[in-house]
């Protein structure tokens, strides 16, 4: 999903330097259907990554109340697993955003009402 990510976005990046070879009108709208994808994407990491997060949670305070041995193998299994989603989620929440300021540079290019925000 990252290589998508920065794939897509050297697409645009590479197209915005070349004024006169993709019409921007195109760019734009192909853009926003990939953002819509990439929203979605988001969605299902969001809530998958907060279910792995509860159950953790959940076994932790199981673990507080009834320490065994499975409880504890079953914490040590998840707690890499929420790490890894939440390290995803950050990538992909970083990448959407850079994809909005993208966004925004299409529109000054198109003559639309237009805002570039510092970093």
């Amino acid at each position: 999903m990252w290589r998508y990510l920065k794939a897509h976005e050297r697409f645009v990046v590479d197209a915005l330097a070349q004024p006169g070879g993709i019409p921007m009108a195109e760019l734009k709208d192909f853009h926003e259907r990939q953002i819509r994808y990439m929203q979605h994407e988001r969605l299902i990491h969001l809530i998958v990554t907060l279910f792995v997060s509860t159950y953790l949670l959940l076994i932790i305070g199981f673990i507080a109340v009834h320490p065994i041995w499975p409880a504890f193998a079953l914490a040590a299994l998840l707690l890499p697993l929420v790490g890894a989603y939440v390290v995803h989620y950050f990538h992909l929440e970083n990448g959407v955003q850079r994809w909005y300021e993208l966004a925004n540079r299409i529109d000054k290019q198109l003559g639309r009402v237009s805002q570039s925000y510092e970093r």
